[in-house]
C-alpha cells in the first residue's frame, strides 16, 4: 500500500468501501436473522403507511429488495448493506470538506472498525441503516449551506438559487430520515442550537430556507402521522413511554452505568474513549471554531439524551440508540488520527499501533463469532460457557443468530403448514418473529401477550375464530397457562421442536396444539388480543 496522501485518499476510501461491501454481502447472506430482524420481517411483505415500532422506510426498501432477490436473508438485508456503503462515502465527503481527504479516509476506517457500525448497522434488517444514510445526507447539504458558499456577499448567498436548492435537498433528506427513525428530532435540535449560538449563522433564523426544509420534512412524515392518527397514536405513545419513569420515579445508577458500559462495548472501548474525547474537545472549542461547534451540537443530543434517561428509564440493551451522535464524532476523530500520524515520534507510533490493534481485533472477532454462529464450533469456553458462568443459562446466545428452520420442518411434517384451519402463535413477540421467518410468512400469527407490539397489527384475530392453533414457546409455561389457555377449548402439549445447529441439538421449543380459538370468558383488558376480539383497538382507548 502506497503512503496515504491527499491525492489518493479518495481512491483508498472507495477501495475500502467496496471491500467491506463485498464482505458484508456474505455476512448478510449466510448468517441467520436475529430476533429483531425476524420480528420486523412481516412488515416487509405486508407494506403499510407506517408501523407500531418504527417509521416505514426500511420496510419499504426491503419490500422492494425481496421482489428482486427473493425472500432470503440477503433479500431483506441488501438495502442496509448498500446504504451503509453510501453512508461511508458521505462521511468521507463531509470530513474532506471540513478537514482534509486523509482525515476522511481515517473517519471511514474507524467507523468500519466499530462493532455496532460494522455489522449491526451495516448488515442487519433494521431502521438504522437508512437513518444513518439520510442523517449524513442532510448534514452534507447543511454543511454546504453554512460553510461553503462561494460569495462573500451574504445577501447574494441568501437569495441565490443554489441556497434555495440546498435547503430543499436538506428538507428531502430530513424527510427520508424521518421515515427511517424518530432520531431525526436531534438533527433539528442540533442545527437550531448551532445557528442560535453562532452569531455568524443566526441570519439563517430569518431566512425562509430552514422553514421550507421543515415543511418538506413534515410532508414526508405524513405516512407516519396518518398511520398513528388511525391507530390511537400507538407508535408515538410506545416510543415516548420508553423514556418515562413508569408508575414511580426512582433513580437507577446501575442502569446508567450499564448504558455507559454498553455503549463503550458496542463501539469497542478503545474506540469509544477517543470518540468521547472528541465530544469534550468539541465542547471546549465550540466558541472558537464553528466546525467544532457544529460537531458538538449535532452529536451531543442523542448521546446525552439516551444516556441520561437511563437514570430512571430501563432502556435495557439498546446501546445503539446513541449511534448517530457517535457517527458525527468520527469526523473530528479522523482529523485527530491524521494529525497523530503526521506529527511523528511517540504519538505516531501509538496511533499506528492503535489502528493495527483495532483492525486485527475487529476482523478476527467478526470472523470467529460469525463462524461460530453458523457452525457452533466454539462450544467449549465460548459464548455458551461464558453465559453459563455469569447467568447460569445453558443456552448459547448466538443461537438467536441462526434461523429456526426446524420449526418450518415440523410444521410441514405434521401437515400444519398447508392446513387452512390452523394458525400459529407464541407468548412472546420476539419468538413470533423467529416462527414467522421459519414459516416464511405462510401462516397467520397471533401473539398471546400484553406486549405484542407490531404483531397486533398483522392480523385481525376475529377472522381466526373457531380455528385451531399451534403455539410455540420457549420456557414460557406460566404465560401459556395464563394467556393462551383461556382462548381455547383445550391445549395439549406435543413433543418439543429441537433447534439444530450443524447437527447439534442447541435449543428446545415447546409446542402446544390448541383447539377452537374463541374469546376468553374471563375479562383480560390487559391483553390487546382480548380488546381486538371485542372490536376495540389493541392499544389506547
Amino acid at each position: 500500500m502506497k503512503k496515504l496522501t491527499e491525492a489518493n485518499a479518495a481512491r483508498y476510501t472507495i477501495t475500502l468501501i467496496l471491500l467491506t461491501f463485498v464482505i458484508r454481502l456474505f455476512i448478510a447472506a449466510y448468517t441467520g436473522l436475529g430476533i429483531g430482524e425476524a420480528y420486523y420481517f412481516r412488515g416487509a411483505v405486508h407494506l403499510e403507511w407506517s408501523y407500531f415500532d418504527q417509521p416505514p422506510l426500511f420496510f419499504w426498501l426491503s419490500g422492494l429488495s425481496i421482489k428482486i432477490f427473493g425472500l432470503t436473508n440477503l433479500g431483506l438485508r441488501f438495502p442496509a448493506v448498500l446504504l451503509f456503503a453510501g453512508t461511508s462515502w458521505l462521511l468521507f465527503l463531509i470530513t474532506r470538506q471540513l478537514f482534509n481527504a486523509k482525515s476522511g479516509f481515517w473517519a471511514v476506517t474507524v467507523m468500519n472498525l466499530s462493532a455496532v457500525f460494522t455489522v449491526a448497522i451495516a448488515c442487519w434488517f433494521q431502521p438504522d441503516a437508512p437513518l444513518m444514510f439520510f442523517w449524513l445526507a442532510s448534514i452534507y447539504f447543511i454543511v454546504q449551506i453554512m460553510f461553503f458558499q462561494s460569495s462573500d456577499d451574504m445577501k447574494v448567498v441568501r437569495n441565490s438559487r443554489r441556497t434555495w436548492l440546498l435547503w430543499i435537498m436538506t428538507g428531502v433528506c430530513l424527510g427520508l430520515a424521518t421515515l427511517s427513525k424518530y432520531h431525526v428530532l436531534f438533527i433539528f435540535a442540533g442545527v437550531f442550537l448551532f445557528i442560535a449560538t453562532n452569531k455568524d449563522q443566526r441570519h439563517w433564523l430569518r431566512h425562509p430556507g430552514p422553514y421550507l426544509a421543515v415543511l418538506i420534512t413534515l410532508i414526508f412524515a405524513l405516512p407516519v402521522l396518518w398511520w398513528n392518527y388511525h391507530n390511537n397514536w400507538a407508535s408515538f405513545v410506545f416510543q415516548g413511554s420508553r423514556a418515562g419513569t413508569g408508575s414511580k420515579f426512582q433513580l437507577h445508577i446501575d442502569w446508567f452505568l450499564r448504558s455507559i458500559g454498553g455503549q463503550a462495548l458496542w463501539l469497542l472501548p478503545w474506540i469509544w474513549f477517543p470518540v468521547i474525547r472528541q465530544l469534550f474537545k468539541s465542547y471546549k472549542l465550540r466558541n472558537e471554531s464553528e466546525t467544532y461547534s457544529f460537531f458538538f451540537w449535532l452529536s451531543v443530543w442523542p448521546i446525552v439524551f439516551f444516556t441520561v434517561v437511563t437514570l430512571w428509564a430501563d432502556l435495557q440493551y439498546h446501546f445503539h440508540w446513541q449511534a448517530p451522535g457517535y457517527m458525527m464524532l468520527f469526523i473530528p476523530l479522523g482529523f485527530a488520527i491524521d494529525k497523530g500520524l503526521s506529527i511523528g515520534g511517540k504519538r505516531m507510533r501509538f496511533t499506528r499501533r492503535w489502528l493495527n490493534f483495532s483492525a486485527c481485533f475487529t476482523i478476527i472477532t467478526i470472523g470467529v463469532i460469525g463462524t461460530h454462529m453458523v457452525t457452533g464450533f466454539w462450544t467449549a469456553y465460548g459464548p455458551k460457557w461464558l453465559v453459563h458462568e455469569v447467568h447460569g443459562d445453558t443456552v448459547d446466545p448466538t443461537i438467536q443468530g441462526i434461523d429456526y428452520d426446524d420449526i418450518g420442518t415440523r410444521f410441514a411434517k405434521e401437515g400444519w403448514l398447508k392446513n387452512p384451519n390452523v394458525f400459529a402463535g407464541a407468548p412472546r413477540w420476539w419468538l413470533m418473529g423467529k416462527i414467522d421467518w421459519a414459516l416464511k410468512g405462510q401462516k397467520e400469527l397471533i401473539c398471546f401477550s400484553n406486549d405484542p407490539r407490531n404483531t397486533a397489527f398483522l392480523v385481525d384475530p376475529k377472522t381466526l375464530l373457531g380455528k385451531d392453533a399451534i403455539i410455540v414457546a420457549q420456557e414460557n409455561q406460566p404465560s401459556v397457562d395464563a394467556d393462551v389457555k383461556p382462548f381455547f377449548d383445550s391445549v395439549k402439549q406435543l413433543p418439543d421442536i429441537a433447534v439444530m445447529r450443524n447437527g447439534v441439538d442447541e435449543l428446545h421449543l415447546q409446542v402446544y396444539y390448541c383447539s377452537h380459538f374463541h374469546q376468553s370468558a374471563k375479562p383480560r383488558d390487559d391483553l390487546p388480543l382480548y380488546r381486538q376480539l371485542n372490536g376495540q383497538p389493541p392499544f389506547g382507548k
